[in-house]
């Protein structure tokens, strides 16, 4: 079954805490927090503090902690988002030009590893790394603002990326899609492949609660 992932980037932050309980009460296995630095991406979001404030209730509840680091050098402040409560890391191969040491720096903190790349970095740059991977996170957007939508092109990677990882039999490593994911699109970025969704605005908006919009996205993930 495919998990759900809100994205705290596009909560309420007066209310983070409130928010991200009603997501954990309406069924999200994940909780996303995308962390920018202002240079790799033109933004500037949260560090380990806001990882850290949220801990309590993610762990609480069982749900996976999932920090997304689209920073520069994240190596230097790998262990701090350890140490403040992440459960999954996961870092741009843009950013990491000794990916294998990277890895294991995640691991040995006891975290599980991930590896993203952007809408056109080629799939190829992922290809001797998979092995030692928990996660792998295509994004469907270029990463610094929510919001976006969706880039058409992002299901046959989706794809592609899917066939490579069952052709070495590495099946059990999860497939994440972060941007512009709806439900007008989850039915068809699951069918490509996708075993999390990370969804932002879809989640959190003045359109309708946290949970109704939780359930809606995952009715349409199923089809």
């Amino acid at each position: 079954m495919v998990k759900i992932a809100p994205s705290i980037l596009s909560a309420d932050f007066s209310r983070l805490g409130d928010q991200v309980s009603q997501a954990i009460a309406a069924g999200a296995e994940y909780i996303h927090v995308d962390v920018m630095d202002g240079h790799f991406v033109p933004n500037l979001t949260v560090g380990p503090l806001v990882v850290e404030a949220v801990k309590p209730l993610t762990a609480a509840a069982g749900v996976t902690l999932d920090v997304h680091l689209m920073i520069e050098k994240p190596e230097r402040l790998i262990p701090d988002f350890a140490r403040a409560g992440a459960d999954s890391i996961t870092v741009h191969v843009e950013t990491c030009p000794h990916l294998n040491r990277t890895m294991q720096q995640i691991k040995a903190l006891g975290v599980q590893a991930g590896v993203t790349l952007n809408p056109a970095t080629p799939l190829v740059t992922l290809e001797e790394i998979l092995d030692e991977v928990d996660l792998v996170l295509i994004m469907s957007v270029n990463p610094g603002f929510g919001g976006q939508e969706y880039i058409p092109a992002s299901s046959r990677r989706i794809a592609r990326l899917r066939e490579l990882l069952a052709e070495r039999s590495l099946q059990h490593v999860e497939v994440e899609v972060d941007g512009g994911v709806g439900v007008h699109n989850a039915a068809q970025i699951v069918a490509a492949g996708a075993t999390i969704l990370v969804a932002g605005t879809a989640i959190f908006n003045s359109q309708a609660s946290i949970a109704a919009n939780l359930t809606a996205l995952r009715a349409a993930a199923a089809g």
